[in-house]
């Protein structure tokens, strides 16, 4: 997962909606190897992206919801009223603040909440898991039906444009992604977009990489250098009203 930078404490409900819990602990076992020694990293930079950038997009009265939230750093650290993740893997729910209500629940499905009840939803380097357009529909799909009129759905992932063959080095990517196909879905699923920006974040963290953080307050506020650096998409869109 490129800078997946999305975890704290057992604390919340844990809603259990998946008949087959196999996939989850793969995935339980996967990330805890990949991202092994990396967590304080992880969240201090998630801390910068969220104060520095996504606060744009979500006000401190939101209703917000981590779509893939992994170890929760994002949810964990954006200024919302009502905190919400979402992610088949059991680590989730251990990592997630005490005022994160975490759903274990796979996202192609029904989700379990009532409709209009967001304001945003977040997702960072979740869609290139998903094993099919199919089910990459449905999740957009039950992710606008949740949202508010006119609620955002901010989307972080690779480009496959710019990591051709690095992509596949990660067992579970499936569904390789450009800024122009997920447009190309958003629209079908009657979203209105936003903002796109093809080149945002560098790749991966995942090979131990770290960088001092006042590179990264630096990169967020040099837009040339995204071009430069960047291989992850940034696509933001809305539900109509």
């Amino acid at each position: 997962m490129a800078l997946t930078i999305t975890g704290g404490r057992a604390n919340i409900v844990n809603i259990l909606e998946v008949s087959e819990m196999t996939p989850s602990v793969d995935l339980q076992r996967i990330y805890s190897e990949r991202f092994s020694g990396m967590a304080e990293y992880r969240k201090q930079v998630w801390q910068i992206l969220t104060s520095w950038f996504f606060s744009k997009w979500i006000t401190p009265s939101s209703t917000v919801l981590d779509l893939g939230c992994g170890y929760c750093e994002f949810i964990n650290s954006i200024q919302a009223e009502t905190k919400y993740g979402m992610d088949l893997n059991p680590d989730s729910t251990f990592n997630a603040e005490p005022n994160v209500r975490v759903l274990q629940h796979d996202c192609s499905q029904a989700w379990p909440l009532p409709p209009e009840q967001l304001d945003a939803i977040f997702t960072s380097n979740l869609f290139e898991h998903l094993s099919s357009k199919r089910d990459l529909e449905a999740t957009l799909q039950h992710a606008r039906l949740c949202l508010k009129p006119g609620g955002a759905l901010i989307a972080l992932g690779p480009n496959i444009k710019y990591v051709p063959g690095a992509y596949w080095d990660f067992w579970d990517h499936y569904l390789p992604l450009t800024d122009r196909s997920l447009v190309e879905v958003l629209r079908k699923c009657d979203y209105v977009i936003e903002d796109v920006i093809p080149r945002f974040l560098p790749y991966t963290m995942s090979a131990g990489r770290t960088y001092p953080l006042w590179m990264i307050r630096a990169y967020l506020s040099l837009p040339a250098a995204w071009h430069l650096f960047g291989r992850q998409f940034l696509v933001v869109a809305r539900r109509g009203v």
